[in-house]
């Protein structure tokens, strides 16, 4: 991938502002109070339900809220859409709900909205695409019109986490009408910002609720109008914010994130994220990487690649190798007493040798984002031996290929929706889900054992022994916590969250 230098990133700056004032076109900003915010990926869907990219939890939480809400400051839990709550037995939470709450259509919030919620997305035959988010849920039951009573599957202490974060509500009457398709189409939520425009793989325009609650512990927006762009291209993204064409934009790699530091106009803000970066080796029967299957071939992989100098060179600030797969944060992540593979490409052709392959191997490997970091991983596989084909896809599409099993090896990034549990992040590659293109029921049942124990020992040491089997095994390729670049306009005041969350709704002008 080319990037930039700093004089032609300066020049293009001059160029296009000169541009800008010839033809009278209006500075993005502060002039109209609206963010202008691109983004690289457009969302399968704006129903939450039914995204499984960042751009569409980012969108969900600005237009739908949930029960509960995570101070991302004190990671405290308040009061969202219900106001009180509390464990009635270990399967069993009773929420007290929020009163005057209206939905972005005028529909009253109550009891019936929720019970239609949790019971619409627990159904299996309802399709929710991260069923990892949902299948906790047995049934949500109505007991008056602000009081609702729900029951867990098993014991699943993270209850709580989920519902402050990827259990949105939706309008029960307009949803029942609608569907996930209707919702994508024409979205109602009862969130701080509404859907006024919707482009379907082009834009979206988020406009301020002025009905919005008052005592919601999201604050009232001051920021008037949100306009999201959806540009795959990372050099029109970065010519438009040079020109003032766009406000915000993140997941700028390093080396252009420090060129557009040079830039006046603009302000460039990191920090770490609780997304990990990581890479799947397929294993099942039917692969169409069979040389996947030995133990000596993955690990020959993991030892190829330098963490340490990706993380300096190309990653960035914020970010760490991580030895396991999940976020050090989350409950129950740890890499105590996991195999470690240091960077030994002399190692890893010895062992390719032994497996067999002292020649190379051939192996596709694909990716949807950070396309300068999978070049990266590429370079150091040649290096050993490996010669890997690119296939860079959309989301959605990378997902199908491992579901299907016609995956070799994926570089792929897992933020968790957010969530600060393991139950969030290493089950849905390793406890037999779509994706779980391992399948260890040894791993799978450690895993469950962990999600659904009332005892928080029990579940750390389960979760330990799952990470522990996964890395001895060298079922999967733990690279690194992954850093945001974002970059903003100089007038724009925000914070950079760990959750991997712009907040809209808190952000104003200087």
């Amino acid at each position: 991938m080319k990037f930039m230098h700093k004089a032609a990133l300066l020049g293009l700056a001059s160029t296009a502002l000169v541009s800008v004032a010839f033809t009278g076109t209006a500075l993005a900003g502060k002039a109209d109070n609206t963010i202008r915010f691109a983004y690289d990926q457009a969302p399968e869907s704006v129903d939450p339900y039914f995204n499984n990219v960042r751009i569409g939890v980012i969108i969900g939480q600005h237009v739908w809220d949930t029960l509960v809400y995570r101070d991302p400051n004190t990671n405290e839990y308040k009061g969202q859409l219900a106001t009180a709550w509390k464990q009635v037995d270990d399967r069993t939470i009773e929420f007290d709900l929020r009163q005057g709450v209206k939905f972005h259509n005028g529909e009253e919030f109550d009891a019936d909205d929720v019970v239609y919620t949790l019971n619409f997305i627990s159904k299996p035959e309802n399709k929710v695409v991260t069923q990892n988010n949902v299948s906790w849920i047995e049934k949500a039951e109505k007991l008056d019109k602000y009081k609702v009573r729900l029951t867990t599957k098993e014991v699943f202490p993270a209850a709580i986490e989920y519902l402050a974060g990827p259990i949105v509500m939706h309008p029960n009457e307009y949803y029942e009408k609608v569907g996930p398709k209707g919702q994508n189409d024409r979205p109602v939520g009862s969130g701080p910002y509404k859907v006024t425009n919707y482009v379907p793989g082009k834009s979206i325009t988020l406009e301020k609720n002025d009905q919005y609650f008052k005592d919601s512990p999201k604050p009232q927006p001051k920021i008037a109008k949100i306009e999201i762009r959806f540009i795959p291209d990372r050099q029109t993204q970065m010519a438009e914010v040079i020109s003032n064409g766009i406000d915000f934009i993140m997941h700028v790699p390093k080396d252009q994130a420090d060129q557009l530091e040079a830039v006046p106009s603009l302000q460039v803000v990191s920090g770490e994220t609780m997304r990990i970066v990581f890479m799947q080796m397929n294993l099942l029967d039917g692969s169409p990487a069979p040389a996947l299957k030995d133990e000596r071939v993955r690990k020959a992989i993991i030892h190829a690649i330098d963490r340490e100098s990706m993380v300096k060179n190309i990653v960035g600030s914020g970010s760490r190798v991580i030895n396991t797969i999940c976020f050090p944060s989350q409950f129950g992540c740890t890499d105590e007493g996991a195999m470690r593979y240091p960077y030994d490409p002399a190692k890893a052709k010895q062992l390719l040798a032994e497996a067999g392959y002292a020649n190379g191997l051939n192996l596709d490997i694909l990716a949807y984002r950070e396309r300068n970091q999978t070049e990266a991983l590429i370079g150091y596989l040649q290096a050993v031996g490996i010669k890997t084909n690119l296939r860079f896809l959309q989301y959605a599409a990378m997902r199908e290929q491992v579901a299907s099993n016609k995956a070799m090896l994926t570089h792929q990034t897992w933020g968790s929706f957010s969530v600060n549990d393991v139950s969030a992040s290493t089950p849905n590659y390793f406890a037999f889900r779509s994706e779980d293109i391992t399948r260890d029921s040894q791993v799978r049942d450690l895993l469950m054992k962990g999600n659904t124990s009332v005892d928080p020992q029990v579940r750390k040491d389960s979760y330990k022994g799952a990470l522990k089997l996964i890395a001895d095994k060298a079922y999967a390729v733990p690279l690194y916590s992954l850093p945001v670049y974002y970059v903003a306009t100089s007038d724009l005041s925000f914070k950079a969250y760990p959750d991997e969350l712009p907040r809209f709704w808190e952000m104003t002008w200087k």
